[in-house]
């Protein structure tokens, strides 16, 4: 009777002892398996661009956190978009979700980074920091949010020669699924932005931008298949703010070609021109009288008021006020 019972204790231990490990191997291979789709979705978030055609490569990949936190860290990523014509390098990476949240995601990413298209467009950007999180949904990603600090950036482009300096103390950006169209809010504090062979139009601002993107929701995670090539969308409005009650409001329809030219309607309203075109002479005095043409221009238009609203033309990149005064030409994305 008692060797019955020790064999039946026996049985129950081992039984026991065989749930337990069939637990924590079940349980580690679904941590591999976030652990997988983490390093997916980070990269969809990170690649510039439609999914398909894409591979992604983290030099030195490591998962930490088991078994509580997934985390992620690489120390350095490389993406190639063989469909768009797209290759991007940046530094490490690190991400992490929580093991009972895995849909809610952390990251991280280091400069430099470098992006480069078939079209003859080139990206190198550096910053200090870059964090961002998102949270996915049963298909893709429903909403990202990133703040970057000390971001200087160069765009180059190869067939026009065009080159576009910008650097920003602080920006923010999100993005949200909206049915199937894309919202995004950008916002930049202390920023300047100087673009060969313009008259330098800005001095240092803050500025932010809402603009919705038609038909595009999947652009927040790389399974839009276009891009922005052939898309078109809204731009609810971007305000540029030097402050003392000198803003730039500019808003309006636009669309981009199967070439990446821009066109579109824009309506320009500037409050304060004086003090706006004073502001811009002291920062800029290289450009003083090109200014006060501008201006007087301006004003004339508004019939001698103080407060300008005008009509900008873009048509494939070049640049008129009411269509007919040329400003310049926008090189293709």
């Amino acid at each position: 009777m008692a060797a019955s019972s020790q064999s039946r204790g026996g049985r129950k231990f081992w039984m026991l002892g065989g749930g337990i490990v069939l637990v924590i191997a079940l349980y580690t291979g679904a941590w591999f398996y976030a652990a997988s789709e983490l390093k997916n979705t980070v990269l969809r978030a990170i690649t510039p661009g439609n999914t398909a055609g894409v591979s992604g490569e983290c030099a030195d990949i490591d998962f930490r956190g088991y078994p509580f936190r997934i985390g992620l860290f690489c120390s350095k990523v490389d993406l190639d978009d063989t469909v768009n014509g797209v290759s991007a390098s940046f530094g490490a990476l690190r991400s992490a979700a929580q093991v009972y949240a895995p849909g809610h995601i952390v990251w991280e990413l280091d400069s430099p980074a470098e992006i480069r298209t078939a079209h003859g467009l080139s990206v190198n950007a550096e910053w200090a920091r870059l964090q961002s999180s998102l949270v996915t949904k049963l298909k893709g990603i429903d909403h990202s949010s990133t703040v970057i600090d000390g971001l200087k950036a160069t765009a180059i482009s190869s067939q026009t020669g065009q080159t576009i300096n910008f650097d920003a103390a602080h920006t923010e950006i999100h993005l949200r699924q909206n049915g199937v169209d894309l919202d995004a809010a950008v916002s930049v504090t202390d920023s300047n932005t100087v673009i060969k062979d313009w008259p330098q139009l800005f001095p240092k601002l803050s500025a932010s931008a809402d603009v919705t993107l038609a038909g595009k929701a999947g652009m927040i995670d790389g399974s839009d298949k276009r891009g922005l090539y052939g898309a078109g969308g809204e731009l609810r409005k971007v305000v540029a703010d030097i402050g003392d009650g000198r803003v730039m409001t500019l808003t309006g329809p636009f669309s981009f070609d199967e070439e990446g030219y821009l066109s579109g309607k824009f309506k320009l309203e500037i409050d304060r021109l004086g003090p706006w075109r004073d502001s811009i002479k002291q920062t800029f005095p290289d450009v003083a009288k090109t200014v006060d043409t501008a201006a007087k221009l301006l004003k004339a238009l508004a019939g001698g008021g103080d407060k300008v609203s005008v009509d900008l033309v873009v048509a494939r990149g070049n640049v008129t006020v009411g269509g007919f005064i040329p400003l310049g030409s926008i090189p293709p994305i």
